[in-house]
């Protein structure tokens, strides 16, 4: 092509391209498309004409459309704050009717909780417990209805409700996931509490009393909880109503959405437990300041939740809400040499694990027998003599710490070393796949080398005290990525150690957010199947067997060690999953692979005309 025909047909589209440079408000993904043009047409120009002006031209187009792309990018601190400014309300007011409706909801079930109290008196009892309530008769006979606020230290007490109201808020939200169901159903469930409960003081003449006591930290935290139970909604409505993706791309889409308003709301969840842990006891407060205060707080739930959005949905968005693309299963296509975002992480991991899900299930029950093995067959003690499961709570986080450490059976660790190591070795099998790469360790070289990453890892969970939680959340990731180092590189385990720790060391902040994302996901699959399936499974095997009650209680506790250890090595493979993904981000990052190979193929091949040309 002649060269003053190639600028008579590109001439308008780079006119259009300097104008759009210019303005304000530029879209970032139009101006992405706008520098792969620019960069195909000098790709062209540089072959056909590389001593001209056309391409002195394009290059300066193309170093602007970089400029604008890379070098202007908004810090992660102002990213924060238009997260609190602009995305949140923005998403509260996308959101309005499913907040509507929580709060209905839990309105409508506060009146059932005092209408129901009011009818019967035993109602309370069957809501809160004898316990409870018996304490708080004897609290107001002593002239101190409140005093269960001032029994325990007020950081131990701060600490305490913080973590239940961060619980209960959770499992409001991820019950959503139920096609909303569950998160209706737990919104309920608290309202009726709420309103029996406060029925209960106005009885007895002190609702005056109670409600400036319970309130004063009660307005942050069942704000929270309606907002949780919105968010709940909002996720469920991706199963229930899909629009024009699948169900499961739509529940990605709107779960993303909700754990973005949970995480807008967990600072209003410890507010609440500093309040109540701290200035709620203080019931000698003159009642003006204490009403005042709880104006103050609905005030501001007011104010950012209903009225903010509103404003801003009129004066206009910054931009709209960017939801992470979805590819359909069928055609994904992993790209292992870009870095990606946490949520392109979290769409390839979701997508990945569903797509190998089978094979990770076989392995985690052939694990679980496994467990089962070493945790029953030494020694001569009866099942309920090493795992204990009180009724109602059987695969409750409460039992998870026995299957770690415990005296009782003490070869377990083994199995756990074991266990995560073949399915380490299943998961990375499947990602190597998947990049379609070859590998230099055999099978027996790679699990070996797995073991100590894998021991690292039982050994975080073998500590088995408070701060374990804090250690899993921090670090779960890190033998994951240690040990895909391992697998991938085919390097021994002290030399993949030394690798994977620059990886992740100068990017602690990638994988502390994917590791706390991946946990959240991991309970809320191992709440779901608590109870309903222990029933299940436990009604299923006494239709099919028969023993005597000593019999059945001691297969029970088999059983229940085997259904738990199972679902635990099920989240564990999601783990793996996700380390060995975050390796990819975490390589490109410090060691830039991608785009040294992008370097060096450049000016190797040109586009015309959208097709491929090979330069000679």
């Amino acid at each position: 092509m002649r060269e003053t025909k190639f600028i008579q047909q590109n001439k308008d589209k780079w006119r259009a391209f300097d104008e759009a440079l210019g303005q304000k408000g530029r879209d970032p993904e139009k101006l992405d498309d706008l520098f792969v043009q620019v960069t195909d047409d000098l790709s062209y120009a540089r072959t056909f004409y590389p001593n001209r002006s056309v391409r002195v031209y394009l290059n300066g187009l193309a170093q602007r459309v970089f400029t604008a792309l890379y070098r202007n990018r908004r810090s992660s601190a102002h990213r924060l704050v238009t997260f609190w400014t602009d995305e949140l309300p923005q998403l509260v007011y996308e959101a309005r009717r499913e907040f509507r409706f929580s709060f209905l909801i839990f309105a409508l079930a506060m009146l059932i909780g005092m209408v129901s109290s009011a009818s019967e008196p035993e109602f309370l009892r069957v809501i809160l417990g004898d316990s409870y309530v018996d304490m708080t008769l004897e609290n107001i006979e002593a002239g101190d209805p409140m005093a269960v606020y001032k029994e325990k230290g007020a950081f131990e007490m701060s600490l305490g409700i913080t973590i239940n109201n961060l619980w209960v808020s959770f499992l409001t939200f991820v019950t959503g996931a139920f096609f909303t169901i569950g998160s209706i159903a737990v919104l309920v469930r608290n309202g009726i509490m709420l309103g029996a409960f406060q029925y209960f003081f106005i009885e007895r003449d002190l609702f005056w009393e109670s409600f400036l006591t319970v309130w004063i930290h009660g307005t942050l935290e069942i704000s929270a909880i309606i907002i949780a139970g919105a968010a709940g909604i909002t996720m469920g409505k991706g199963l229930v109503f899909p629009g024009t993706f699948n169900r499961m791309q739509a529940f990605q889409k709107s779960a993303r959405r909700g754990i973005k308003v949970m995480v807008g709301i967990a600072p209003i969840i410890i507010m609440a437990g500093f309040i109540e842990g701290y200035l709620t006891r203080h019931t000698e407060t003159p009642d003006i300041i204490r009403g005042l205060f709880i104006l103050l707080c609905l005030a501001f739930v007011l104010l950012y939740f209903v009225w903010y959005p509103r404003i801003k949905a009129r004066i206009g968005f910054n931009q709209p809400v960017r939801d992470t693309r979805l590819t359909p299963d069928a055609k994904l296509d992993l790209s292992f040499t870009k870095i990606r975002s946490a949520g392109e992480l979290f769409t390839d991991l979701f997508v990945l694990y569903k797509r190998h899900f089978g094979t990770f299930l076989i392995g985690s029950v052939a694990c679980a027998f496994l467990f089962i093995a070493f945790a029953f067959l030494p020694g001569n003690a009866l099942p309920e003599d090493r795992f204990s499961f009180p009724p109602g709570i059987y695969l409750g986080l409460e039992n998870m710490g026995q299957f770690f450490n415990n005296p009782a059976a003490p070869l377990i660790p083994f199995a756990h070393v074991l266990s995560f190591s073949f399915i380490g070795l299943l998961v990375f099998r499947k990602l190597g796949q998947e990049e379609r790469s070859d590998y230099k360790s055999s099978p027996g070289i790679a699990f070996t080398n797995l073991m100590p990453p894998m021991g690292a890892l039982t050994a975080l969970l073998y500590t088995n005290d408070w701060y374990t939680i804090f250690l899993v959340v921090l670090f779960a990731l890190v033998p994951a990525i240690w040990g895909y180092c391992s697998y991938r590189e085919g390097r021994n385990s002290l030399s993949a150690f030394s690798k994977s720790l620059s990886l992740w060391s100068p990017n602690f902040s990638r994988v502390f957010s994917l590791s706390f994302t991946l946990l959240l996901i991991g309970l809320l699959f191992y709440s779901l199947v608590n109870t309903v399936l222990a029933w299940f499974f436990l009604d299923l095997v006494t239709w099919v067997v028969s023993l005597d009650q000593a019999g059945m209680d001691q297969l029970s506790v088999v059983l229940l060690a085997f259904l738990s250890v199972s679902l635990l090595y099920l989240v564990s493979a999601m783990l793996l999953l996700g380390g060995g993904l975050l390796y990819y981000t975490l390589l490109e990052i410090q060691e830039a692979p991608g785009l040294r190979q992008r370097i060096q193929e450049i000016g190797l091949q040109t586009r015309i005309r959208g097709l491929e040309k090979e330069r000679r």
